[in-house]
């Protein structure tokens, strides 16, 4: 933990094969979490700035209350004082992460299951451990964090930096928004954010909430059984889809991203570009009716992974979505092993061979001792090579 003062910090004995933060936190599904250079995340959640760190065994957790401001929904323009000494005396933060983080299901089961249905899941997820599915704020999913700087309530400091929570709908349902947000560099979104929070803010209280799945609540509420299942999906699933579609700018994919991230329908596969090529290498779509990403080829590529994975589709998808990312791809390079006698290259399936020159990467693993502490520190690089070899046909 280097410097970090544990005596400051609570801990929860769990894995890095259920939880990876440094994987969950950066595969696309929130973008309000910051990381310094101590290794900690935090970010403004639930009227408290909360702060984690992880190791091999435990998550380390801290949270940071909100100052009590008499504020507005836009920030105000003098500072609280910092938060970094302060520690919520009534903590309720255990409960908080283990909802966020959506810690009940057995992670490593759930690996086995879709590995057993799916070869190409089993080959890339060894790689990919500890991805979990947030359980975030459904009216957060639906919209990031600018919107907080400039309409969230300032909740204090943590290092020198503001935090702010996410603001409600009607923060920025009100006149002067949109203009606001286009001055923001939102674009073109500027007028999809403003009316689709009029019209969130124009519906019954809790309207977002109605569309969870039961199974999934709110914190602090208990799970109730969900609908019969499905290949399209459970009713409730499709009905939240559908209304989803009914705000301005929302389409199949983000209606599917607020379903699987914010109302915890499971079975939800958001479809985007990167899904669209994973599914065209490795699941033999592009061709005939599904050349293109359609409509009908949209659907169709959900239902092939709700066939392959269930109820958690969404889940399993989005491990392999985190596997095409290029900030992991660092852990599906080909592997180079050095013996004295010349460099055999083990290649991954399918890898061409040509000219006798293959390019290959090789993920190289060095310790760097700190001079303040004396600790070793391991980090990885990758280092590229050409090796040129006798002229080999295509690996089987």
């Amino acid at each position: 933990m280097g410097g970090l003062n544990l005596a400051e910090w609570q801990k929860l004995p769990v894995s890095l094969t259920e939880l990876c933060i440094n994987t969950t936190l950066r595969c696309g599904q929130s973008f309000r979490w910051r990381k310094n250079d101590a290794g900690i995340w935090s970010m403004a959640l639930h009227n408290r700035i909360l702060c984690l760190h992880q190791d091999p065994e435990h998550l380390y957790y801290r949270s940071l209350p909100a100052m009590k401001l008499e504020a507005p929904l836009t920030p105000p323009s003098s500072q609280p004082p910092s938060l970094a000494s302060e520690t919520i005396t009534a903590d309720d933060t255990l409960p908080l992460i283990q909802h966020y983080f959506n810690l009940t299901p057995n992670l490593t089961k759930l690996y086995q299951q879709w590995s057993a249905a799916d070869a190409n899941f089993a080959k890339k997820a060894p790689k990919f451990t500890g991805v979990r599915i947030l359980r975030q704020d459904a009216w957060e999913a639906l919209m990031v964090h600018k919107l907080c700087v400039n309409y969230g309530p300032l909740l204090g400091h943590f290092e020198g930096e503001p935090y702010h929570d996410f603001p409600e709908p009607h923060a920025l349902a009100h006149d002067g928004v949109e203009a606001k947000l286009r001055a923001l560099g939102f674009g073109y979104r500027a007028k999809y954010l403003h009316q689709t929070a009029c019209m969130v803010a124009s519906r019954p209280a809790g309207w977002l909430d109605s569309l969870r799945n039961p199974e999934s609540p709110v914190l602090g509420t208990k799970p109730k059984p969900g609908a019969e299942w499905s290949a399209e999906g459970r009713e409730g699933y499709r009905a939240a889809h559908e209304q989803l579609l009914t705000l301005q700018g929302v389409g199949p994919k983000v209606a599917d991203c607020v379903c699987l991230m914010g109302l915890g329908w499971g079975e939800a596969v958001p479809v985007d570009t990167h899904v669209w090529q994973i599914a065209q290498r490795d699941y033999k779509f592009g061709k005939g009716k599904h050349a293109s990403l359609t409509k009908q080829t949209y659907d169709a590529v959900g239902a092939k992974f709700r066939s392959l994975w269930g109820q958690e589709a969404g889940w399993a998808h989005s491990v392999l979505f985190t596997a095409d990312l290029r900030a992991f791809s660092e852990r599906l390079v080909v592997k180079v092993e050095v013996k004295d006698e010349g460099v055999v290259v083990k290649t991954e399936e399918g890898l061409e061979v040509e000219d006798g020159v293959v390019k290959v990467e090789q993920l190289v693993e060095r310790s760097i001792k700190r001079e303040r502490d004396g600790e070793q520190n391991k980090m990885f690089e990758i280092e590229e090579k050409v090796v040129r070899k006798t002229k080999r046909g295509r690996k089987a």
